[in-house]
């Protein structure tokens, strides 16, 4: 009953997806047959695609990604991190592999439709010319042979990691590229992030029967798992021996599928309160075992957050797997190394299962915009922890705004000279570090900004408002950008311009503080930086009173409401006016202390310049 439920699910979102006005997406249909050799690590595949072309365009040429081909001496991979300034220590093996240690597709045939498909392979992309061109709303169906050799673990797919996992299988299949409104997006894999088209799996894994196999779907036979299959099955299914299993997997309304492989997995299963089925994946013989057997507790926890913050999780289940070379994620699973404790544990197990909001859930082009897959993820993550310590299910503080650790950290790396901006593709950032900075800190610092901006009561409304919007579907960042500003009624495309597409950085400060009138002061208040920014202020007076001011942008046409802060509205700043002279009704003599952003919202480069101490009167000789 589940999988039929499952296979409804990804059909209806299917058609909603479709029936969006003036939207349109593209639509696989994949069933895979592998045949798995554990002895030479290499595996022969039939795959049969059925591609729907929902665009208005008349297509005439193909592409597919051949990830396992970057890992060759010589690939763009390898060369792209050997003349990087700060190379991945783990790419940089790729450069001394051996015949038997590296990846590759070998493609035999492709057809379309029975009609023989000219094509050549150029690294990692398959560039393929149709002997048909597919008409908008057609259906036409790819058939492949193709041999591959699992390469041995480097990054994110291979063998034998370093926690002793066999196979770790993402990017593990020739994968049809994306096609949208900008057309064919057949980026070589540098080692960076990934796009998909959105469809259905249907995968069979034959293998070694003394595996456990665990993947990013459905096991459709599980009754049959750990027994041998009868003469009959073996006549029936081409490629099964007597040593071998047949896996099948079930996966809709996904836009990838990752599988893994090990003898000494041990496998548990756990439903959450919420009714989701958590599968857990580990070595047997881990040292760290019982935090992988009380990894459910602070999962079932989360999730309840997580629904209730972000959009409902809508599949009925999720795996959490040992392997891969670190943390990646998938749809429906994450491989992680498992050697860890367990506060370490349940954060990569949040941060690779909150990926199924950002990026499973809410496409977006990863090569494009990495910021809204690895920063919104890195935003939620401290957030869920930041829950997960409040109810004591791991140790640390409860804080208010857990964000704050990385408006710090992004208005440090601002100033290292290395800054890059958001707009800049995935895999053309000059350093490593830059695109760590763009797509993980300043990412998560975007959504703690447009909190900020626009209050944390409409912020909430918006965010689940952006994920029943847009799940199943590739949203931009004017997509993104359009929702918050529905729900706040501010206007915000001056936020994105420059968060995306500049370094400009926030400096705000306060200048001198006056008094007139004998009950009046003013707070003058400088704009250094030339990021604009609505600014919070607050003024203490000598009995100890707090009175808080919230000064918007003009160029917001209002001013945020329901927010933390409870600021007194006051006249809007213009962005292009280097100064701003505040009004307060306080006597100057009763004034003790200004605060700019004294919550510390801001990624302001230069705190030094944020507070202003009333100076002491000199004591007469």
């Amino acid at each position: 009953m589940k999988l039929v439920l499952f296979m409804i699910l990804g059909m209806g979102n299917m058609l909603i997806s479709n029936a969006q006005t003036n939207y349109w997406q593209q639509h696989v249909n994949y069933e895979m047959f592998i045949d798995f050799n554990v002895d030479t690590h290499r595996f022969k595949g039939n795959q049969i695609l059925a591609y729907t072309n929902n665009s208005p365009d008349t297509i005439s040429q193909v592409f597919y990604h051949l990830y396992f081909n970057a890992f060759q001496p010589g690939s763009m991979m390898d060369l792209k991190n050997q003349n990087i300034k700060d190379p991945d220590f783990r790419l940089s093996k790729i450069s001394t592999l051996k015949d038997a240690e590296i990846g590759y597709h070998k493609i035999s045939e492709l057809l379309m439709e029975g009609m023989k498909c000219q094509y050549s392979v150029e690294g990692t992309i398959l560039e393929v010319n149709l002997p048909k061109k597919i008409l908008p709303g057609e259906t036409v169906t790819f058939k492949m042979k193709f041999e591959s050799q699992v390469p041995v673990q480097i990054r994110r797919n291979g063998r034998d990691n370093a926690e002793g996992i066999s196979y770790s299988m993402a990017q593990w299949y020739p994968k049809l590229c994306e096609y949208d409104v900008q057309g064919w997006h057949a980026n070589p894999y540098i080692s960076r992030e990934f796009y998909g088209v959105w469809g259905d799996y249907k995968v069979h894994i034959e293998i070694d029967r003394k595996y456990t196999v665990a993947a990013g779907g459905l096991v459709e036979n599980p009754e049959k798992m750990g027994h041998g299959y009868s003469e009959k099955d073996t006549k029936t299914r081409p490629f099964l021996g007597k040593k071998k299993l047949c896996w099948t997997f079930i996966a809709n309304n996904v836009h990838d599928f990752v599988w893994a492989a090990d003898p000494d997995y041990r496998h548990l299963i756990y439903k959450t309160d919420l009714g989701t089925e958590l599968h857990y994946f580990f070595d047997i013989n881990s040292a760290n075992i019982e935090n992988w057997e009380d990894l459910h507790a602070a999962m079932n926890v989360a999730e309840k957050f997580m629904n209730k913050r972000y959009g409902i999780y809508p599949y009925p289940v999720y795996h959490f797997i040992q392997g891969g070379d670190g943390g990646m994620e998938y749809p429906l699973a994450t491989l992680i190394t498992g050697n860890r404790n367990y506060s370490s544990l349940v954060g990569v197990s949040i941060h690779e299962w909150m990926h199924s909001w950002y990026q499973m859930m809410l496409g977006t082009n990863e090569s494009l915009y990495s910021w809204m897959d690895e920063g919104f993820t890195s935003f939620a993550t401290a957030e869920v922890m930041n829950h997960l310590r409040k109810e004591n299910i791991i140790p640390g503080k409860y804080t208010p705004f857990p964000a704050k650790s990385n408006l710090r950290k992004y208005a440090m790396f601002s100033q290292s000279g290395y800054e890059e901006a958001l707009s800049i593709h995935s895999d053309h950032f000059v350093t490593n570090q830059a695109y760590g900075a763009a797509a993980y800190t300043k990412g998560n610092v975007f959504l703690a900004h447009l909190e900020y901006i626009v209050g944390v009561e409409n912020f909430a409304i918006a965010l689940k408002r952006y994920f029943n919007d847009w799940k199943f579907k590739h949203p931009t960042p004017n997509d993104l950008i359009r929702v918050f500003e529905k729900t706040s009624k501010l206007q915000l495309d001056w936020f994105k311009e420059y968060m995306v597409y500049t370094t400009h950085t926030i400096d705000y400060g306060i200048g001198k503080v006056s008094g007139f009138n004998n009950s009046k002061s003013v707070i003058e208040l400088n704009k250094i930086g030339r990021m604009p920014m609505p600014v919070d202020l607050r003024v203490t007076t000598s009995d100890g009173k707090t009175y808080d001011y919230n000064i918007p942008l003009r160029i917001m046409r209002g001013s945020k409401t329901g927010d933390i802060f409870k600021g007194e509205l006051c006249k809007d700043w213009p962005w292009t006016h280097p100064n701003y002279a505040l009004e307060v009704n306080i006597p100057y003599d009763q004034i003790e202390s200004v605060s700019l952003d004294p919550d510390l919202r801001m990624a302001d480069i230069d705190l030094q310049n944020n507070s202003w101490t009333k100076p002491q009167k000199k004591e007469a000789k």
